[in-house]
This record gives C-alpha cells, sequence and structure tokens, in this order.
C-alpha cells in the first residue's frame, strides 16, 4: 500500500511539474530582454538590432534594451552570452564572425558556439562593400589590383576585426589577385569605416549598412559588393563575381542566439517573434535600403546552418593561410 501510494504522489508531482512548465513558457517574458550586440555602435549588426528592437518590444509585451558589448573580435560579447542564465532574459545577436570563424583562427576560445548556445533564427545577411578612399587612383577593381601590384605591402585594407569575414574578405582577394595588401583591423565596422574616410587605410572591406551613406556622400569611392548577386541597395556596384573573382561570394550574416538549455518554448516564442518583426513590411524595406535583406529560420535551420559554414570558413582559412594579427 505504501508503494502504490509514493508512486501515486511521485505520478501527481511529475504531473505538476509538466503542467508548471508550459506556465512557465506562457508567462515569459516577465521583464525587459536584453540583447547583447558583440560590436561597438556604427555597425551592420548594431543597425540591424537598434532598427528591430522596438518592434520586438511591441511583440512581446516588454522592453527590449540592446548592449553593445565588443572586444575580441565579437568573443567578448558572445562569451558573456554563452554564460549567462538560460531563462530567455539575455539573447545574443551575433555575425558569422564570433559563431563559424574565430573558432578555427584561434587555439583556444572560453566558448564553444555549437555547444554554449541555442540557436533561434538566422534573421539577415549584408554583402560586404569594397571602398577606397578618394585620394587613390584607381576607380575599378582591376586599378585597384594594378596598383597593390606596383606597390607590394604599402597598401592596407581596414576590417571590423581579425576573424571576421570582412578580414577574410581581404585573405581571399590576395590570394585570388596575388597582391600583398596589409591588413589593419578595428574594433568593429564603425572605428574602421571613421578611419577609412578619415584616410587613414586605403581600403577596405565593410558590411554595407556601415558604408553606404558614406560611399553615397563621396567620402568613399565604392569598388564591388562580395554578394554572388547585385544588391538592391546598391545595383550600380558590380559584384566581385561578374569581375572575374567568384571566391569572393560571401556575406556577413547575422544570427540570433540565447544560452544552451534556454527553456525550448521560449526559444521557439522568440525565434517567431523575432522573424516577424524582422520580415514586417516597414522594417524589411528600412533593413534593405542599408543593404540588410531580410531571412528569418527555425532554431533546427539555423543550428545546420552553422554547421556547415563552420566547414566552409576552416576552409577558406587552410586555404589562404590567414592568422590572427
Amino acid at each position: 500500500m505504501t508503494s502504490v501510494r509514493s508512486l501515486s504522489l511521485l505520478l501527481a508531482a511529475a504531473l505538476g511539474l509538466a503542467a508548471a512548465a508550459p506556465a512557465q513558457a506562457q508567462a515569459w517574458p516577465g521583464k525587459a530582454v536584453r540583447i547583447i550586440v558583440p560590436f561597438p555602435p556604427g555597425g551592420g549588426l548594431d543597425y540591424y538590432a537598434r532598427s528591430v528592437a522596438p518592434r520586438l518590444q511591441e511583440y512581446l509585451g516588454q522592453q527590449v534594451v540592446v548592449e553593445n558589448r565588443s572586444g575580441a573580435g565579437g568573443m567578448v560579447g558572445a562569451d558573456a552570452v554563452a554564460k549567462a542564465a538560460p531563462d530567455g532574459y539575455t539573447m545574443l545577436l551575433a555575425s558569422s564572425a564570433e559563431l563559424t570563424i574565430s573558432q578555427h583562427l584561434y587555439p583556444k576560445m572560453a566558448y564553444d558556439a555549437m555547444k554554449d548556445f541555442a540557436p533561434v533564427s538566422y534573421t539577415s545577411h549584408a554583402a560586404l562593400l569594397f571602398s577606397v578612399h578618394p585620394s587613390l587612383p584607381a576607380r575599378t577593381l582591376a586599378e585597384v589590383v594594378a596598383l597593390a601590384r606596383a606597390q607590394p605591402g604599402k597598401l592596407s585594407f581596414a576590417s571590423a576585426g581579425t576573424g571576421g569575414v570582412q578580414h577574410l574578405a581581404g585573405e581571399i582577394l590576395k590570394t585570388a589577385a596575388k597582391v600583398d595588401i596589409v591588413h589593419v583591423p578595428y574594433k568593429g565596422a564603425g572605428p574602421a569605416v571613421i578611419d577609412m574616410v578619415g584616410g587613414q587605410v586605403q581600403m577596405g572591406f565593410t558590411a554595407l549598412p556601415s558604408s553606404i551613406q558614406h560611399a553615397r556622400a563621396g567620402r568613399l569611392r565604392p569598388i564591388a559588393v562580395t554578394s554572388v548577386k547585385r544588391s538592391e541597395a546598391a545595383p550600380e556596384l558590380p559584384t566581385f563575381t561578374e569581375l572575374g573573382y567568384p571566391a569572393l561570394d560571401l556575406v556577413v550574416w547575422y544570427a540570433a542566439l540565447f544560452p544552451a538549455r534556454t527553456p525550448p518554448e521560449i526559444v521557439a516564442r522568440m525565434s517567431s517573434e523575432i522573424n516577424r518583426a524582422t520580415n514586417s513590411p516597414d522594417i524589411k524595406a528600412r533593413l534593405l535600403e542599408q543593404g540588410v535583406e531580410a531571412v528569418g529560420t527555425t532554431p533546427e535551420q539555423l543550428g545546420k546552418f552553422m554547421q556547415s559554414e563552420s566547414a566552409r570558413y576552416g576552409k577558406v582559412i587552410k586555404d589562404t593561410g590567414a592568422k590572427p594579427d
């Protein structure tokens, strides 16, 4: 009788816990949600986050706060989220670099991108703009390559940081065009663009949202974009593929992730809401004007995509010999 009674109590407790789990998920969010952007203000990822946050706040019914926590090419902010409580109140908006590239450049990392995060959504992506300072006597990619070949080791290119897609784009160009240009990494796209506009560095790869306005104003001279097809934000610019460099078919992509072990109900709700916000007509149009294309995937699709991108960039790094600066 005692064992039967104990079994009944355990069953009742289990049923109570099962009923409580959906209730907890339904109660989320009960307070403000923080979105960590692991780069300084002024970059494409920051632009995306601040464009989507107000609509996300409306959908969730709670304050959504964007916090820039930069350092180490995005790894400082990513590590902070990896170690945050898995309760749905701290989310990472990351780029391809800190999720699928850094692991192939650094022998020791504070987090494992494939194990320490719960994927939420591949939200969007942007082509890279390759531009030069107006003082550089080159108006086409062929002229830039010719100039670099004539002055080996004299010209430099800026990127948003070591290990980013921008850095790898420069390494691919060096290999494909057989030129010697010096990589100058910055702590984010914002600082990189400031020095490009100021002429401290002659050229650079930056996500379109970071530099398209400077190109339109004549402060930078746009040369080409890295996407496989021309960008709707700058359809007048040729792609590297058109110009004979198909290896430079790449974009910087943005993804939302929670710490690992975040309840799947919360992950699913956030995935649905951030995709809805990203693809709402007004926000989608605003993003596209700056070169950011809305996407939106399931958590499972993002997880598989991260695995494939990691393999892809591992090969790129091996082939180009890219190393941390």
